[in-house]
């Protein structure tokens, strides 16, 4: 390993805070056999998990003047064989991590090797990128609405209500485009029309053919569906109630990008009740 500039006693802090973590953390003597492992004095090993890491990594560091004892830690720590009948866990602490090392120019990767990259330059870009589901969304490439609506929820890791407030963003665009105002089925109905002979005030394609006219209505039951599956329990449930994983979020959040860029091609067809 080539020479490595002497991180920051905050950097190696949060560092140590995440692999050696008070309730899933590492263990005592999982510490012990990977500062052993890695050649670096246990020179606090009364001391708390975390404040012994810390003080391990930063002694050797303030006496070699290199930061490469941190990385030769984080790698050991970090080596997917530890993690073959805990999978989640790897998962977990590795995005931990990342949003740590991102701002000092190093990625994590799921193979357990450590790469340089680009140094983030907030922390809100960096917990982005180490957020799996934002990559995930950003690398399908999902429409803008649905990260401008629930960016901050996506930043907390809050899928329940970053999927909430995704879901809510398509009744904000069909009142902008439609001009009508109500919320869920009725809004929807009204909008795209409700029946088979029903006017609709906004159309996802010419209306020409009978096969459009059935993508609409079938668009239709799509936004109804939606919005009865997914926003209407969200709603009216605590989240202790209605668990939301990541992969269920990313589904979803699919699913309201899909809609969203059927809104975008959506055009009037008649002025709203309300505007003649």
């Amino acid at each position: 390993m080539s020479v490595i500039e002497p991180f920051s006693s905050q950097q190696i802090e949060a560092v140590s805070r995440v692999l050696a973590d008070t309730n899933d953390g590492l263990t005592g003597s999982e510490i012990a056999f990977i500062l052993g492992d890695a050649g670096i004095p246990d020179v606090d090993a009364a001391n708390t998990k975390w404040k012994r890491l810390h003080n391990a990594i930063a002694s050797i560091q303030n006496d070699k003047r290199v930061g490469n004892h941190l990385l030769m830690v984080v790698t050991r720590a970090m080596d997917p064989i530890r993690y073959t009948n805990r999978p989640e866990d790897f998962r977990r602490r590795r995005q931990a991590l990342n949003a740590v090392l991102v701002l000092a120019g190093y990625e994590l990767r799921d193979d357990g090797k450590l790469i340089r990259v680009a140094a983030a330059r907030t922390v809100d870009e960096a917990v982005a990128r180490a957020n799996r589901l934002s990559a995930a969304l950003v690398a399908r490439g999902v429409h803008s609405d649905v990260l401008l609506y629930c960016r901050a929820e996506l930043l907390d890791q809050n899928y329940f209500h970053a999927v909430f407030e995704a879901t809510k963003s398509i009744a904000s665009k069909i009142r902008t485009l439609s001009g009508l105002d109500g919320d869920g089925a009725d809004l929807i109905q009204r909008a795209f029309g409700a029946s088979k002979d029903a006017q609709p005030l906004l159309a996802i394609n010419s209306l020409a053919t009978e096969t459009e006219r059935g993508e609409q209505r079938g668009f239709v039951n799509l936004l109804v569906g939606v919005f009865g599956t997914v926003r209407n329990p969200l709603a009216h449930s605590p989240k202790t109630e209605w668990p939301m994983n990541e992969q269920d979020a990313l589904d979803i959040l699919t699913l309201v990008s899909l809609v969203h860029r059927k809104l975008d091609r959506a055009s009037p067809t008649a002025v709203p009740p309300d505007r003649e």
